[in-house]
């Protein structure tokens, strides 16, 4: 008979890189991002929560920055979804109703961190990071810009008055957004957003129906 050879068990295996799933990994480190911030969540933390290594980590996404960029395209992407179906509705007003209520229910999910992601990883940021918080500011000016488009469609289709100042009453309910952002971060419940949502659509200004309506009154 001949000599029989034993193998080494997993001597092929040494070394070889955990497999693991990137939309997943960038979910985890979504969350540590969005509950600590930018500045705030360390390497070892997101490794963790992503379930790799550090060269598993580069050689996926690459650096520290270059993850979180990942992380804020992917949150935004999904974002965008909410918002162009809001953005959708027949009225402007309509939309940006429900644009505050859907983001009342997302900064107070239980099930992900309270607050925004855009908002409070730039709260956070150091000059040592000047480069992140001016890209997050242009993404929260993409949002802002897609408000104000909205708003301008509806002073041109009458639903809003000439004399409104369209670009300062998207600056307002953008302020209003963020506002809920670093509230809902700081503990406040999706009530007490709602009690600011009811003052800020106070502030929406008369429209042309409404004008016929109180000159029929009259």
């Amino acid at each position: 008979m001949g000599k029989v050879t034993k193998k080494k068990s997993g001597a092929t295996h040494i070394g070889r890189p955990r497999a693991f799933d990137p939309d997943q990994a960038l979910d985890s480190a979504l969350r540590v991002f969005w509950s600590r911030g930018y500045e705030g969540a360390s390497l070892a933390d997101l490794t963790k929560a992503m379930g790799i290594n550090k060269p598993s980590l580069y050689a996926a996404f690459g650096d520290k920055s270059e993850l979180f960029r990942k992380v804020v395209d992917r949150y935004v992407r999904s974002q965008a979804l909410v918002w162009n179906e809001m953005l959708n509705q027949a009225s402007a007003r309509t939309a940006v109703e429900k644009i505050l209520n859907a983001a009342a229910d997302s900064l107070t999910c239980a099930q992900n961190p309270h607050g925004c992601l855009l908002v409070q990883s730039a709260l956070s940021c150091t000059a040592e990071s000047d480069c992140i918080k001016n890209e997050l500011a242009v993404r929260r000016a993409d949002s802002d810009s897609l408000l104000r488009a909205r708003l301008q469609r509806a002073q041109t289709e009458g639903e809003v008055t000439p004399d409104v100042d369209v670009a300062a009453l998207s600056r307002f309910y953008s302020t209003v957004l963020r506002g809920m952002s670093v509230e809902a971060s700081a503990g406040a419940a999706r009530s007490d957003l709602e009690s600011v949502i009811d003052l800020a659509m106070k502030a929406w200004p008369i429209t042309s129906q409404d004008e016929k309506t109180l000159e029929a009154e009259i």
